[in-house]
């Protein structure tokens, strides 16, 4: 298994200025990781820490001399902006690059202009030879992210398969790997929690191992069917409404059950003043719980 930490994991340390790109792959390296999997979204290439030619080649630098592997994450399907990403995983020697969709409209529209999307890209995919996995991030039931990789029907396009973010359409996360495990090369650790938000159920991030996620039974169903890279991925601090119940989940019930969370390493809203110490001991937490380090 090759397991990847993922730079979200420090979310809250970028914001406050305590943490970059380059003391994230020195903690990668530090707790015994394969590599680390880097969200380029936003401007600056928001987690990487800067865009400039001389800095993405210090990070290829260190990556070097760590002899660490490196992912990317990115959002949006089009193919010129897959161009540019792609550019930049050739500059940093990327294995994967993930995405998901950034289309409006119903569910069929969005999967349809997913699929146009991906199908248009495959030429720039081919050019630079890196894998592109499309995430289920919030958007997908299993379902419907196997059938618009099936549609998309390319080696270089496959599925990363996010522990929870099925939740946020109603839908366990068995139930979403069983419907699209055969399309995985990837996927990302994590745990959840209900609580209520204004009447309504919210998916609240958690240290790995102590909220509703079946972590480890997702592991074995993963290493069954010969999925090898793992991204570990800490969303304290994370939260999100369910968006729909399409996925046949109960409100209040299962994995939807409410819970009463007072310990602010699991419910840290409205977040405290020391969200960066609580963000790395629920790291910590989820890494004992993995028997990581």
């Amino acid at each position: 298994m090759t397991v990847l930490l993922q730079t979200y994991s420090f979310r809250h340390a970028y914001a406050a200025g305590a943490i970059d790109v380059f003391g994230v792959l020195r903690e990668a390296h530090r707790r015994g990781y394969d590599g680390v999997s880097i969200n380029v979204n936003g401007p600056g290439l928001r987690q990487l820490s800067g865009d400039s030619a001389s800095h993405v080649d210090a990070v290829r630098a260190l990556l070097d001399e760590l002899g660490l592997e490196c992912d990317l994450e990115i959002s949006g399907s089009a193919d010129g902006f897959l161009a540019q990403r792609l550019d930049l995983c050739r500059r940093l020697g990327v294995r994967n690059l993930r995405t998901y969709m950034r289309h409006a409209g119903s569910v069929a529209e969005s999967i349809e202009s997913t699929i146009r999307d991906l199908q248009h890209a495959t030429p720039v995919i081919e050019r630079f030879g890196v894998p592109v996995l499309l995430e289920n991030h919030e958007d997908f039931t299993g379902a419907e992210l196997a059938d618009i990789v099936g549609a998309v029907n390319h080696p270089l396009v496959g599925a990363l398969f996010d522990y929870g973010n099925s939740m946020m359409v109603g839908e366990e996360p068995l139930t979403a790997l069983e419907a699209c495990i055969g399309h995985v090369r990837a996927a990302h650790v994590k745990d959840h929690a209900c609580v209520l938000v204004g009447g309504e159920v919210h998916v609240l991030g958690v240290p790995i191992g102590s909220g509703v996620v079946p972590v480890t039974e997702i592991g074995h169903r993963l290493g069954a069917a010969g999925v090898n890279r793992l991204i570990v991925s800490n969303v304290w601090g994370y939260s999100a409404p369910v968006r729909s119940w399409r996925g046949g989940g109960t409100p209040g019930a299962g994995l939807f059950a409410i819970d009463d969370l007072t310990d602010p390493l699991l419910r840290p809203h409205p977040l405290p003043a020391d969200a960066v110490a609580l963000e790395r001991a629920s790291l910590a937490a989820g890494e004992r719980f993995l028997g990581l380090g």
